[in-house]
């Protein structure tokens, strides 16, 4: 038996290159990264990671010390299923989301990063295998950028073979978001991918109407029209508003995107696989959304998301987040016309080099 020997967290304050904004966090200078370093007794290791905004990292790193590797140590890694049980109701009563969820994801990523680092296979062939190379976008960022700055940035998506973009919305006004959403798709022309992300600005009723003034612009998807607690809402923002809605990043269990998807309030199912509970439930809210013929995407940590897409039929965009982790990862994923390309190397495959930074 393959017994966990060790596990070891970390936080880090990750400066952000350039200030950024959404219509709900406001200013965004840093955010903390919790990476999760376990072995087994034959000497296997495995990498998890989650991230906070802003604030919060460190009660995720105590509930991964203080709660989780007692739960964990001298149990058989190989046994994911069965961990991932042992870790949720273990802290079910004081978790369900939130926190724990954050702290249940990192310890999983890592236990299938270290699975498949045993069998030397990268992780996309070691769940099942599809496609590498996964359609992708840039995730803007910039609710505050003037327009100038807009259309500059997406330039240089561009210049990064990008060949689709989000831009947030949910400005004061609504009249200013149609006219930043026009600027945009005049810039970038009328059959390029363009998405919009809302960030749960909206009330439903605000929603349904900036749906309906977008319409014409014909986007992707609108992202996060309203908060992640109202279902109802967003079966209504669907059948009223006229556009497809992507959702989800804000959702901590497979229990709640059965919830969205059978009230029909999602077009893309949006996971976050460093707050949804981690490869394991990520791939199951993937199945669940092939079930219902439905297209999933993602948020956040593309590094680690590619290879998940990769390995599923029904895969739209991955999403290349603006809190990316390129300055701290040897190998970045990279990017051909288009494309995310996931490595052949064993497990996730992503290495960081964190000297820089400040540990928490």
């Amino acid at each position: 038996m393959a017994a966990l020997s060790k596990i070891v967290t970390t936080c880090y304050r990750v400066p952000l290159p350039v200030v950024l904004t959404d219509s709900t966090h406001g200013e965004m200078t840093h955010f903390e990264l919790i990476l999760v370093r376990i072995e087994d007794n034959e000497g296997f290791q495995g990498v998890g990671y989650t991230y906070t905004v802003g604030s919060g990292g460190e009660a995720v790193r105590v509930l991964v010390e203080h709660y989780l590797g007692p739960l964990l140590l001298g149990q058989d890694a190989s046994l994911i299923e069965k961990l991932w049980e042992r870790m949720w109701w273990g802290l079910h009563y004081g978790g369900r989301g939130g926190t724990v969820c954050l702290a249940i994801s990192a310890v999983d990523i890592a236990l299938w990063d270290l699975a498949s680092r045993r069998v030397s296979m990268p992780l996309w062939k070691f769940l099942g295998g599809f496609d590498p190379s996964v359609p992708c976008y840039a995730g803007g960022i910039d609710l505050q950028f003037t327009e100038e700055q807009l259309l500059k940035q997406a330039d240089g998506f561009l210049e990064q073979e990008f060949r689709a973009i989000k831009m947030k919305i949910g400005r004061k006004h609504l009249s200013e978001d149609v006219k930043r959403v026009q600027a945009m798709r005049k810039h970038l022309g009328r059959d390029f991918p363009l998405m919009a992300d809302a960030n749960m600005g909206w009330s439903v009723d605000q929603a349904i109407r900036a749906c309906r003034a977008l319409e014409e612009f014909e986007l992707v998807w609108i992202e996060e029209p309203c908060i992640p607690d109202d279902v109802a809402g967003h079966a209504r923002i669907v059948q009223e508003g006229g556009q497809p809605i992507a959702a989800g990043e804000n959702l901590h269990s497979l229990y709640e995107f059965q919830q969205l998807i059978n009230a029909g309030g999602v077009t893309f199912p949006e996971p976050d696989v460093s707050n949804c509970g981690g490869v394991t439930v990520f791939m199951k809210i993937a199945h669940l959304a092939e079930a219902f013929n439905l297209p999933v995407t993602s948020h956040g940590v593309h590094d680690l998301t590619v290879h998940l897409l990769a390995a599923l039929p029904n895969r739209s965009y991955l999403e290349i987040h603006g809190f990316g982790l390129d300055r701290y990862i040897r190998e970045p994923v990279k990017l051909i016309d288009g494309k995310a390309i996931a490595p052949d190397r064993p497990g996730h495959g992503v290495d960081f080099v964190l000297e820089s930074l400040s540990r928490l």
